[in-house]
C-alpha cells in the first residue's frame, strides 16, 4: 500500500489545546536570558590576549594499539589511515599523496 508522506499526520499530541502548548514553550517576551558560560569563564578573548591565568584541565590518553603517529604531520591517526611505512616510521594517507 502506498503512503503519502506529504499528507498531514494526526497523532494524540494534536489533540492538546493551544493553552497547553503555550505553557510548554517559554515566553519570548519575558526578558529572561539563559546564559551558560561555564565553558568560557572570561567572556570573549581577543587574539593575543594574556591567557596565563587560566587553568585548563586536559586528559591525555596514552597511544592506543590501533593508532600511529604520522612522522610527517605528527598527528595521531587510526591504522586504517596509514599510507605507507618508511624507515623513520608510518606516514598517513594525507601526507602520502
Amino acid at each position: 500500500m502506498a503512503t503519502d508522506y506529504d499528507a498531514p499526520r494526526k497523532t494524540e499530541d494534536d489533540s492538546e489545546s493551544i493553552e497547553a502548548l503555550k505553557e510548554r514553550v517559554p515566553d519570548k517576551m519575558s526578558g529572561s536570558v539563559d546564559v551558560d558560560d561555564s565553558d568560557n569563564p572570561g567572556g570573549f578573548d581577543l587574539p593575543g590576549a594574556d591567557l596565563s591565568d587560566l587553568d585548563l584541565d586536559v586528559v591525555v590518553l596514552p597511544a592506543q594499539a590501533d593508532e600511529f603517529t604520522c612522522v610527517n604531520c605528527f598527528l595521531v591517526k587510526h591504522r586504517s589511515q596509514m599510507g605507507h611505512e618508511t624507515k623513520l616510521g608510518m606516514v598517513c594517507l594525507e601526507c602520502d599523496s
